[in-house]
């Protein structure tokens, strides 16, 4: 039976791009919001999206209101500010939350949000911008089965899986616990490169014995080669990891464990952002590296 809620959209760079995309290929009717003007009329003239002045109008039409914007920040902004969502939200409402953000803000939110009568969802995604434009993100929810089924529907317009982690808040957790393992994996492949390539070993050596062997990784496979070619396309910006990987070690510590590598990783990602490769992909993060060696690592030239 086909799904007649209206939906709202916050937030259009890669990840809600696509799904937005998708949402309207299912018919969904979608209002859309960005502070980017190129960004809203792209939906608008390439997938039917309805632009949206601002977010009391919104909020007003909508029975679903979803969003997915970079920080945790951003997020208290858009929902808590004096402008924010949460005095318009009415009874029965359903806030979607896709952000990848943080344990303590996700614990704000549902409180703010619940007390106000709506209902959370938090939701964040792991996969790429390419998985969004496909409808195969992953989906991972925290909060009452359901809450999850209502929102099935909406969700199988887009995901490929759909993974209850438990209550509210656990959904965040193991997302960063996801984002950390997955961006220390890449330093630690960036600096093994970086290495390589200043002593003069073949670079397709050595990613070949690397792949070949317990040092192969998901973000080697999806990331090495195209490290290696030089290409720093942002799929997922280096910005947005060393945002990532600051919300893991701060709720690690306040978790009472000690943050040495975490710590680590998270000022590898800060130096390379500061020498200004935050807005290119998390694999950028070797230049930081190669500043320090003086060698670029890349594939031998073909002959």
């Amino acid at each position: 039976m086909k799904d007649n809620r209206k939906v709202g959209f916050v937030g259009l760079g890669g990840m809600g791009r696509g799904l937005v995309k998708h949402l309207r290929l299912h018919d969904m009717p979608v209002y859309v919001a960005d502070t980017r003007t190129e960004a809203v009329t792209d939906v608008v003239e390439n997938f039917g999206a309805i632009a949206c002045p601002d977010l009391k109008e919104m909020s007003q039409k909508v029975d679903v209101l979803m969003y997915c914007v970079s920080t945790a920040e951003d997020i208290e902004g858009l929902v808590l500010g004096e402008q924010g969502i949460l005095k318009y939200l009415s009874e029965g409402q359903i806030v979607v939350d896709h952000t990848t953000t943080n344990p303590t803000t996700v614990e704000k939110l549902h409180t703010a949000i619940t007390k106000q009568g709506a209902k959370y969802a938090e939701a964040p995604m792991t996969r790429t911008p390419i998985h969004a434009d496909k409808g195969c993100v992953n989906v991972l929810f925290g909060g009452e089965s359901d809450l999850l089924e209502d929102l099935r529907p909406l969700f199988d317009c887009y995901a490929e899986n759909i993974f209850h982690i438990g209550e509210t808040g656990h959904a965040i957790k193991l997302k960063l616990i996801h984002n950390y393992i997955a961006f220390a994996n890449v330093a630690s492949w960036c600096e093994g490169f970086a290495l390589a390539a200043k002593e003069g070993l073949d670079m397709s050596k050595v990613i070949d014995i690397i792949s070949a062997a317990g040092g192969r990784s998901g973000m080697m496979d999806l990331y090495g080669e195209s490290t290696l070619k030089r290409d720093f396309q942002p799929l997922m910006t280096l910005s947005n990891a060393q945002k990532d990987v600051k919300y893991y070690a701060q709720w690690l510590e306040s978790a009472g464990l000690p943050g040495f590598m975490a710590q680590s990783v998270h000022q590898t990602y800060a130096m390379a952002s500061i020498m200004g490769h935050g807005d290119e992909g998390c694999t950028a993060v070797i230049k930081y590296y190669e500043t320090l060696t003086g060698v670029e690592a890349k594939l031998p030239e073909e002959k």
